[in-house]
């Protein structure tokens, strides 16, 4: 004779074991969670670019040690005491969107690194990307891929230890 359970009795059998595989999923989406900060061995951001450079010239500027504010647990640097200031007066406003990371890498829910040279300021932000060649496929639908940057970066991201 097969032994066979009562239906209630599968419905909370599937019910555990989903809930089981939605625990080890959140477990494992927390350990791959990256820093806030794209950043690198030695803690600086941008690869040492300076990000308000991309708001006042329009292009990417190599920072200087000389001039470098702390902030979200990482150095960024600067082409000068005043975009320094001018950062530090108001971060949110110029770092790089998902923390430095590549916008299309988000846009596909993951994280990967950038090359400062493949940037776009859009409505008033600044996102990065992996290369030129993914930029292009990020800039094919840009809203749509920011949209869903937005929504996936949360999941990507651990908050900074306080």
């Amino acid at each position: 004779m097969t032994n066979f359970a009562k239906p209630s009795q599968c419905s909370r059998l599937l019910l555990a074991a989903g809930l089981t595989a939605g625990v080890l999923l959140s477990a494992a989406s927390a350990a791959a969670a990256v820093d806030p900060v794209n950043k690198n061995r030695s803690g600086v951001a941008l690869k040492g670019y300076d990000p308000v450079a991309y708001f006042k010239e329009q292009k990417p500027v190599q920072g200087s040690a000389q001039f470098i504010h702390e902030w979200m647990g990482a150095r960024w640097q600067f082409a000068s005491a005043e975009n320094r200031d001018t950062f530090a007066a108001s971060p949110s406003r110029y770092a790089p969107q998902f923390g430095g990371y590549c916008a299309w890498a988000v846009s596909q829910g993951y994280t990967a690194d950038v090359d400062p040279e493949a940037w776009r300021i859009v409505d008033g932000k600044l996102y990065l990307n992996y290369s030129k060649r993914v930029q292009k496929k990020w800039e094919q639908d840009v809203l749509k891929r920011i949209e869903e940057a937005n929504k996936n970066w949360p999941m990507l991201h651990r908050a900074k230890p306080r």
